[in-house]
């Protein structure tokens, strides 16, 4: 299917900042389906994790942003959050976790450096080195990656799997450094609570399984907001559906819009083919017009697809 032009991840973007879906994401997968995030407890959270690493003499600047960031703020103490969106399997993606939240805490770090460079109080010569008292701690990173791909991901799932063979004694002193992957065509797995991540999932999987008449079956009474049939759209890579949700201002009919879909679908299928023999007749020698007798265009009409070979 064609892509849409809007940037890869801006719907699934904006989907997920709304607090209600956001929590239960996390509440469906790290917490098996417990309300333990709740959703009038997040705040926004800034994206960019953007910082300088120095070791000594060497430094590093690293330009870096999180899709979508809430924190949770519990007296003077909070917890941060953070969803990356993974349309393609990445085989570095255990990595690229580690780093941002890496770069995470170093971002918190800097900022108790900063205070404690302030701070008047006396200090011992090792939170002189460090650049923080002995009492100052950092607050915990949860990270979730939601892969939308139909492929079934084959990618490493923790640091450890992007590591060589190691001998057993060395295998169980690695530092490894889990991943939380959600794939949606295995989200049947998960238990969510809010209706919009679980249509979304269930519609999206079950597009990826080929079971379009199990969608219009379930969904033949129910109205979709046209935002989630456009993220629908673009998890399944569908630009109708994208088009459609796009466009509409009125909730939309989701068994209405496959069939309308299958239609389309179709229709183009039937286009594809006939331009396909043209070509395929164009090469074997056949005359413009034995070609437009055969399929019942014209004349023009066959030059045309002729022409974009």
């Amino acid at each position: 299917m064609r892509r849409d032009s809007t940037k890869v991840d801006v719907r699934l973007k904006d989907f997920w900042r709304d607090n209600n879906r956001f929590a239960d994401l996390f509440n469906a997968v790290l917490f098996e389906g417990q309300e333990i995030l709740k959703p009038d407890a997040l705040e926004e959270a800034d994206t960019d994790v953007s910082g300088v690493i120095q070791l000594k003499q060497y430094q590093e600047s690293l330009v870096r942003a999180r899709d979508v960031v809430k924190k949770t703020a519990y007296g003077a103490d909070f917890v941060i959050w953070g969803i990356e969106n993974q349309q393609h399997i990445h085989y570095a993606s255990p990595l690229r976790t580690l780093l941002y939240d890496g770069m995470g805490y170093l971002k918190e770090y800097n900022e108790i450096t900063r205070q404690r460079k302030e701070d008047s109080e006396p200090k011992t010569k090792d939170e002189f080195l460090s650049k923080m008292r002995k009492e100052d701690r950092l607050h915990p990173i949860f990270s979730i990656t939601v892969y939308y791909g139909e492929k079934e991901w084959d990618g490493p799932l923790c640091l450890k799997d992007m590591i060589v063979d190691m001998p057993g004694p060395m295998a169980r002193l690695f530092s490894d450094y889990k991943m939380n992957l959600v794939q949606v065509r295995d989200s049947g797995k998960y238990t969510f609570n809010n209706e919009d991540v679980k249509t979304v999932f269930d519609i999206s999987r079950k597009f990826f399984e080929g079971n379009v008449d199990e969608v219009k079956e379930t969904y033949k009474d129910k109205e979709l907001q046209p935002e989630i049939v456009a993220v629908i759209g673009k998890i399944t890579e569908s630009s109708f559906l994208m088009q459609k949700g796009k466009r509409g201002r009125r909730p939309i009919n989701m068994c209405t819009a496959l069939e309308k879909l299958e239609k389309t679908s179709i229709e183009k299928g039937v286009a594809q083919r006939d331009r396909e023999l043209i070509l395929k007749w164009t090469r074997a020698g056949y005359e413009t017009l034995e070609i437009a007798d055969l399929l019942g265009f014209s004349e023009e009409e066959v030059r045309r697809v002729q022409s974009e070979k």
